[in-house]
């Protein structure tokens, strides 16, 4: 090679590498107005809220939860600012603060837990008389409404859409996926080769109104659950492509930080059997960081590494704590979501895999945990190797490309489940559209399909 053409190369090189360099400064000036925009409650509005359940509560005590991370802040500009549901989240992470609710609040089972009372052991019989791991098929039809406000977009600009849909290649627990329509005539469904499972659509903006998309679909989800011994679990074959790629880091959620690598070792300590070192791992997760609710992922560069530091995590955040601290441990993890479908209780949801030689991939959602009605182990942990009928799945893995590209960063980095919007100016928020959806419980018309 010539030093003209060596040159130019070197001029190349130089420019791509400025153009990253230029995309990663341009997105953390990104992340930072994101993150102010979820830490907009004042020590005002704080302490308005804690005083319905702790009238007399001290500046001590404020003090002492924000240095246990159980009351979020940030420093913005010397000015205190917390997280917009930091207050609500002191009374579910503090377990002080949780009695005093529950007892004021007279709270009883409701939500998922109502429903799967009684769901997950006819899920567990159902399994033990017929054999199968996969039971009792719920059929739902969905509407999913996006609607982006008016004037978000000027008159006239094309709005590019992507709306979450029902993976048709998650059988045998998600079968009979129908698209029965969709806003706009022309539409695209993303390929089953993509880990986020997409219908993407386009509509012009209309000065003063707003611009709305929507599908309405149905399918079918069933129940699974695993009858897991550690007799029933081989030895990894740890030269299979599978075993290395979910056994392997990647960026920027898995990583084996030195703290993850001492904790992993820590756990699962001289366990050689997987499914001992998976449950192991599964407990002290679910023990020992309780359900809060989250931070726009996009603002968090390592999600376990926050879970760890600030002892509280929602779905998707323990899922991939217990995903990096498995695959540190050599047992095979990878993620899933979409929604849970509770009657009464539809909303996003992740939760992961792990992969068990001899018997396959099975569903983890580490945030249901232990489950407090069981009596026997199986029934305590039923969902680390079980899942209930009411799901929907629409990824296979997170942060991946959309169908088809984004041009835009995504407003959501790493799930995707609300949607994705943009136009030609850029990226639209999640402030400058919402989205709904309404399910229909149709297990009647599966009986008589049957």
């Amino acid at each position: 090679m010539n030093k003209k053409r060596v040159a130019i190369v070197c001029i190349l090189i130089s420019f791509l590498s400025w153009n990253l360099q230029a995309q990663e400064d341009s997105f953390e000036k990104e992340r930072l107005r994101r993150t102010r925009m979820d830490f907009n409650r004042t020590e005002t509005e704080v302490l308005q809220y804690i005083r319905k359940y702790i009238p007399d509560v001290t500046d001590t005590q404020i003090k002492k939860w924000e240095d246990e991370k159980a009351l979020e802040y940030l420093i913005f500009d010397g000015e205190k600012r917390y997280f917009r549901n930091a207050a609500p989240n002191l009374f579910r992470i503090d377990s002080v603060c949780r009695a005093i609710k529950q007892a004021k609040d007279i709270t009883s089972d409701e939500g998922s837990l109502a429903v799967n009372k009684t769901h997950v052991p006819e899920i567990m019989e159902e399994v033990r008389k017929t054999g199968k791991s996969v039971v009792l098929p719920k059929r739902m039809r969905v509407k999913y409404t996006l609607t982006v406000k008016a004037d978000v977009v000027p008159e006239g600009k094309t709005i590019r859409c992507w709306l979450p849909l029902p993976r048709t290649d998650a059988a045998p627990r998600q079968t009979e996926v129908k698209l029965l329509s969709a806003s706009e005539p022309d539409y695209i469904i993303a390929p089953d080769s993509f880990v986020h499972h997409t219908l993407y659509l386009e509509k012009k903006a209309v000065k003063g109104k707003p611009t709305t998309f929507s599908t309405e679909f149905e399918y079918i989800s069933s129940g699974e659950w695993h009858r897991l011994t550690p007799e029933k679990v081989k030895p990894y074959k740890t030269d299979d492509p599978l075993y290395r790629k979910y056994t392997a880091e990647r960026e920027s959620h898995i990583i084996f930080t030195p703290e993850i690598k001492a904790l992993a070792k820590k756990l699962v300590g001289d366990e050689t059997n997987p499914w001992r070192k998976a449950q192991r791992i599964y407990a002290w997760v679910d023990r020992n960081f309780p359900w809060a609710s989250a931070r726009e992922y996009s603002t968090i560069p390592n999600i376990p590494q926050y879970v760890l530091e600030n002892k509280h995590g929602d779905c998707g955040q323990v899922s991939l704590l217990f995903i990096t601290l498995a695959r540190c441990s050599g047992i095979p993890a990878k993620w899933q979501s979409g929604f849970m479908m509770h009657p009464g209780l539809g909303n996003l949801h992740d939760w992961a895999q792990a992969y068990f030689e001899g018997i396959g991939w099975v569903p983890v959602d580490e945030s249901f945990g232990l489950f407090s009605p069981g009596k026997t182990e199986e029934e305590i942990y039923f969902f680390a190797n079980g899942i209930d009928s009411y799901r929907m799945i629409v990824n296979e893995d997170y942060s991946g490309p959309l169908f088809p590209e984004k041009k835009f960063p995504r407003s959501e980095t790493v799930d995707f489940q609300r949607g994705e919007v943009e136009w030609e100016g850029g990226n639209l928020y999640f402030n400058q559209w919402n989205y709904d959806f309404d399910i229909t419980y149709l297990t009647d018309e599966l009986r008589q399909i049957e």
